[in-house]
Order: C-alpha cells, then sequence, then structure tokens
C-alpha cells in the first residue's frame, strides 16, 4: 500500500456537477482579450498593433526572456486594441483585443503534421517554447524551462499528475476519458525532450474509470499508472513525486533537485497537439461549476473568452453567486467582476452560493494546532499568519521557511477562527518580492567599483 504524504484534509470534492459531462466546445466569442502575461516570469511583448489583421493561432506576443511564454491569437480578425484590461490573477494587465472576423482562419502553415519520434530533444522543446506552452495545472510555469534543467540536475523520472485533487473541478478527468491518445503522446513526447526512460501517473483513487482507461492506454510502456489514496492536496507537486517516488523535496529546493519533471495532463495535450500539429496554447479545458451555475459543464475555451461570456453559455446563475472563482475553492483567487478573459491557466470557474462558501468573521488565533497537522510542508501556518498581520516578513521568512509554503489552503479549511491564513502567507510572499525587486534595483543603480591594480 502507498505511504501518503504528511497532513493533507478531505473536502468534499463537489465533482458530481461535472464529472459525468463531456467536454463541449464553448461558442467563439465576437472579441477575445487576450493579456500579454498568462505566466509566471516576464511579460510578453506585443509585436502587433491596432488596426493589423491576425489569423488564429499567429504569433501576437513574443515572450523573449527565458523564462517566459509567447501569447498567439485564438481567433482570426482585427485587432482593435492593445490596452490595459481587467486580468484573473494581476488586476490588470496589457491586453490585445481581436474583434473576431467570423472564419476562424489558421495562421498559414497551421496545423502541420510531423513525427515527433524523428525530432531531437533541442528542437522538441524550441516548438514547445514557440508554441507558448505554460504548466495547465494553474501555476503557468514556462513548459520549456521546466524541460530545461541545468546540467548538473540529472532527470531520472517523468511524473504526469492527473490527481486533480481540487474540488469541484473535473477539466482534467474529462480530458483523460477523451482526449487520452494526446496525453500518452505528450508524455512520450516529454520523456524524449528529458531523455528519461521512466514515467509515472499519478490520479487520486476517486477516478477509477480514469485510472483504467489510462492503465489501458499506457501499457507496454515505461510509465506506471498508480491510483493514490483521495486526500487534498495529493496534486500538490512536492506530495506528488514523495508519494509515488518516497522521494522529498527538501526546504527551498526545486522538484529537479531530486531528479523528477511532474507536468500536467492538459500541459501534455499542449504538448502534443504543438509537437505534432504545430498548434500552438490558443485553448483549454476549464470546468465551469458551483451551485449558483444553471448547466454546469467542461468547455473546450478559446484563450481572451471572458468568465461572463462562458457562464452566459452555461445559462447563467440560478442565483446571485456570493463569490466567483478563478480556479477551484482551495488555491482559487476571488474574482471582482465577470469581464475577466480566460487565460492558459484557468482551470476552472466557480460561481459559489452561500451554502458553498464557508463564511465568518475572522478572530484571533486560539493555538489549537489544527492548521499544523493539516500542514502538508510541515510548517506552522499559524505562526506564519500572526507574523503576516505585524508585517514580519522576514522574520517569516528566514525563521518559518515561509517560502516553503504551496498555498494549498489546507490550513484556511481547518482553521476554527476562520483566519485568513493564505492571504497573510500571499502578502508576505509579495513583499518579499518588492523588497528583493528594490534592493536589485538599488544594487543596479550604484557606481561600480573600479579594482585598483597593484
Amino acid at each position: 500500500m502507498l505511504k501518503s504524504f504528511r497532513g493533507g484534509v478531505h473536502p468534499d470534492d463537489s465533482k458530481k456537477y461535472t464529472a459525468s459531462k463531456p467536454i463541449e466546445k464553448a461558442p467563439i466569442p465576437d472579441k477575445v482579450y487576450i493579456p500579454v502575461r498568462q505566466h509566471i516570469g516576464a511579460p510578453a511583448s506585443p509585436i502587433v498593433k491596432k488596426g493589423d489583421q491576425v489569423k488564429k493561432g499567429q504569433l501576437i506576443a513574443s515572450g523573449d526572456a527565458f523564462v517566459s511564454a509567447n501569447v498567439h491569437s485564438s481567433v482570426s480578425g482585427k485587432v482593435v486594441d492593445v490596452v490595459e484590461y481587467p486580468h484573473p490573477s494581476f488586476g490588470k494587465c496589457l491586453s490585445i483585443v481581436i474583434q473576431n472576423d467570423g472564419e476562424d482562419e489558421w495562421m498559414e502553415g497551421i496545423p502541420s503534421s510531423r513525427n515527433w519520434n524523428d525530432l531531437n530533444e533541442k528542437e522538441i522543446i524550441d516548438i514547445i517554447r514557440e508554441a507558448g506552452i505554460v504548466g495547465m495545472g494553474g501555476a503557468t510555469f514556462p513548459a520549456h524551462v521546466k524541460l530545461s534543467p541545468p546540467p548538473d540536475k540529472k532527470i531520472d523520472v517523468f511524473i504526469l499528475n492527473g490527481a486533480e485533487c481540487e474540488p469541484y473541478l473535473t477539466s482534467d478527468y474529462r480530458s483523460m476519458l477523451e482526449y487520452t491518445d494526446r496525453i500518452v503522446a505528450g508524455a512520450e513526447i516529454i520523456m524524449k525532450s528529458l531523455k528519461v526512460e521512466r514515467g509515472f501517473v499519478g490520479i487520486e483513487d476517486n477516478k477509477k474509470d480514469a485510472i483504467e482507461i489510462m492503465s489501458k492506454a499506457f501499457k507496454g510502456t515505461n510509465v506506471q499508472v498508480v491510483g493514490l489514496p483521495t486526500k487534498y492536496p495529493q496534486g500538490a507537486e512536492k506530495m506528488l513525486i514523495n508519494v509515488l517516488t518516497g522521494r522529498e523535496v527538501p526546504s527551498g529546493a526545486l522538484p529537479m533537485d531530486v531528479g523528477a519533471v511532474v507536468q500536467n495532463v492538459g500541459t501534455c495535450i499542449a504538448v502534443s497537439d504543438a509537437v505534432e500539429r504545430g498548434i500552438p496554447l490558443i485553448q483549454r479545458v476549464t470546468t465551469v461549476s458551483g451551485g449558483a451555475v444553471k448547466e454546469p459543464k467542461n468547455l473546450l475555451v478559446r484563450v481572451g473568452t471572458t468568465f461572463k461570456d462562458v457562464i452566459d453559455f452555461c445559462g447563467g446563475f440560478r442565483e446571485t453567486p456570493v463569490k466567483v472563482l478563478s480556479g477551484g475553492p482551495m488555491m482559487g483567487a476571488a474574482e471582482s467582476n465577470l469581464d475577466v478573459p480566460i487565460i492558459k491557466g484557468v482551470s476552472g470557474i466557480l460561481a459559489l452560493t452561500e451554502k458553498d462558501v464557508n463564511t465568518g468573521l475572522e478572530s484571533a488565533c486560539i493555538r489549537c494546532g489544527r492548521c499544523l497537522r493539516a500542514c502538508p510542508m510541515g510548517l506552522n501556518p499559524s505562526m506564519l499568519s500572526i507574523l503576516g498581520q505585524n508585517n514580519l516578513y522576514e522574520e517569516a521568512k528566514e525563521d518559518y521557511n515561509l517560502l516553503d509554503c504551496v498555498e494549498c489552503g489546507s490550513c484556511v479549511y481547518t482553521c476554527p477562527a476562520k483566519r485568513n491564513i493564505v492571504q497573510y502567507i500571499k502578502y508576505m510572499k509579495s513583499e518579499n518580492a518588492a523588497a528583493a525587486a528594490r534592493q536589485k534595483a538599488k544594487a543596479a543603480k550604484e557606481p561600480k567599483k573600479e579594482k585598483v591594480l597593484k
């Protein structure tokens, strides 16, 4: 029997709303709003301007920095603006607004046909970079960076993350049932790019039909499909690595430090589309769910489609939601309006009723220790929240391993005082990043001292 990771919680998975709903194609909207920042790292730079005509799949913003990602048009039409626009993660972001011409015409040369077996590792990674592929589970780390570890980091295992432990979300589950061949091809392509022979697929055991289908699909390969005991946050990559390989990622380290690379189901699909057919990342599967949604669905949605357009296609609201989230209820971000667009990392849109939301006023920590028992990283969330309230982020970083927090929300789920622990932690991380940026800028302005030759 598999040894589980420490901590974790067991929320109601609430997947019943959409688990049986096949993936539908969402209507292509009249306008798309495509942010130049849909990934961790430097924003892409627009290479089109107002008035330009573009085709579907055309590069419209270039991610020139290594840790960045290209952005492509999800429709054919006319660029009507390049302007700051609401963003699901960053408040507002420079976005390219395109009026759909209704033709849905691909850029010349797309789609194409390629045999990935004829490509070498560098060619595969270059294609993935050109296609603008990022981690589709929500983290949005550029895929080409993950697949280019430093020479001193020996990768010997690839893990396909099919856990989908977030409540409500079923986009990965439905993809495993419906896009099986593309997932297998994507995993094999990634393994070739990493030069690894061994792989795992981790799927929680509340998705037994997905385990069965994926096991058949990978039969005869060096990839083992493993059913995992259902526990949140099983899908966090450090937890997944620990359960499947027995390796523990040390504090401050990355998965590559223990020889592992983890990619999401959606990322594998995008890799298959890009490498085999030349199609860049311009659409994704997104779950639309929650008690306030009239007709919950799993949708294949073009990047740049607004939340409002997607929710309207699901029949609108049966009642006014108390909260609308981008992502799942544990790690998702609350949205203030529905004009924000679907971006590469939006795995779900949840419209929650008062019954769905754990409401209540925050009170002082009662030192019950539940958050310590729940934390999968072995941290002290209670103390981190107190330090956050008091702006002591340096102490939190140095003495309480602030940066090891994966922001899974297990602490918040168990807290009887309803403390906003993760929000305090996110605030401290942002303060820490801002302080580092200020220090870097200051160092850049200081005159360099010339070496005196003796």
